[in-house]
């Protein structure tokens, strides 16, 4: 049985006071939302705060808030069960709670939450194992060790961006707000991540997540598609995020993510390119979702053969597309 180490659990009653405690202890303090990624990565030692910062206790960033015509706020503490069954949400974003409805089980949408979701550790088969087995293999990169072993004689670690909401908040240009002893600053959630598997978040360490901000629903339509073994439970080894800003039946904006297949959610910019300016058909989707096959980056550090997963991405392009073609 894989146990916790020892830690003291801190739970503040305001987002201003956990920042604060944060501050206090530095590197030794990890915040924790519904904790279904970081207490298994502190039972296998991939992560080891000793003060844990819990933000289970603090309302303001339990509600969901605003009006879908201005858009809306969404606390980083909401359950994921809780978007899943929002009738607003189901009404005014069908694509972000279908994301959501696609992760892991209900027992853990029933802890899990948005902030937490957003902030989803990088996985890779060489990282997420027990702290003996990657013992056994001196360690990896992203942890304890100097080598990635997905790829040897890379100077950095190819561990997988694997959230499924991530892709389509990117897709859709929605935003987070980050609060800190330095005050508050809001960004757009693509600017989140970066293209590094174990410094993945541009988010400072004392900051904490305090909402998402969705944008006001219009003339865009927006679709989220998953590849995995298992139709429950497992992360995705592709999850593909678009988003079209529509003039009638022309694309006037499109934004296409693919997450599983790389270190954050990688832009198909030139479908983008392609699909901007052009009236939406099928011939024009499956030209543009071709185009989705050279960005995307899997290798061999999650389920599936690489090699497949990257014919996957023109498919799974295609696909979204087509979700938005109606």
């Amino acid at each position: 049985m894989l146990r916790l180490p020892e830690f003291t659990y801190h739970r503040p009653r305001t987002a201003a006071e956990a920042v604060r405690l944060a501050a206090e202890h530095g590197p030794a303090a990890m915040f924790v939302a519904g904790g279904t990624d970081l207490y298994p990565n502190m039972k296998r030692r991939q992560q080891t705060p000793t003060e844990v910062v819990s933000l289970a206790g603090i309302p303001e960033l339990q509600r969901i808030e605003g009006d879908p015509a201005a858009g809306v706020r969404v606390g980083a503490m909401v359950r994921l069960s809780t978007i899943e069954g929002d009738p607003m949400l189901r009404a005014a974003y069908p694509a972000l709670v279908r994301a959501v409805t696609l992760i892991s089980t209900p027992h853990l949408r029933n802890m899990g939450t948005i902030g937490g979701n957003l902030l989803l550790d990088t996985r890779c088969n060489y990282y997420d194992q027990t702290h003996e087995w990657r013992e056994s293999v001196h360690f990896c990169m992203k942890k304890d060790g100097d080598t990635c072993w997905v790829a040897p004689g890379s100077p950095r670690c190819w561990a997988v961006q694997s959230s499924d909401t991530v892709p389509l908040l990117c897709a859709m240009d929605a935003e987070v707000s980050l609060l800190s002893t330095s005050g508050e600053r809001r960004i757009p959630v693509r600017d989140l991540y970066r293209d590094d598997g174990m410094r993945f978040l541009t988010k400072a360490p004392g900051e904490v997540l305090t909402a998402l901000h969705l944008p006001a629903v219009g003339s865009w339509r927006a679709s989220y598609r998953k590849l995995r073994r298992r139709g429950t439970y497992d992360f995705p080894v592709l999850g593909v995020g678009v988003c079209l800003h529509m003039d009638g039946a022309t694309v006037r904006e499109a934004r296409i993510r693919m997450g599983g297949a790389g270190s954050y959610a990688i832009p198909a910019t030139a479908a983008e390119d392609l699909l901007r300016g052009k009236r939406l058909t099928p011939e024009l989707v499956e030209q543009a979702a071709q185009l989705a096959y050279k960005p995307s980056r899997p290798m061999d550090n999650t389920d599936f053969d690489a090699n497949w997963r990257k014919k996957m991405a023109p498919v799974f392009v295609a696909r979204a597309l087509r979700d938005c073609l109606g």
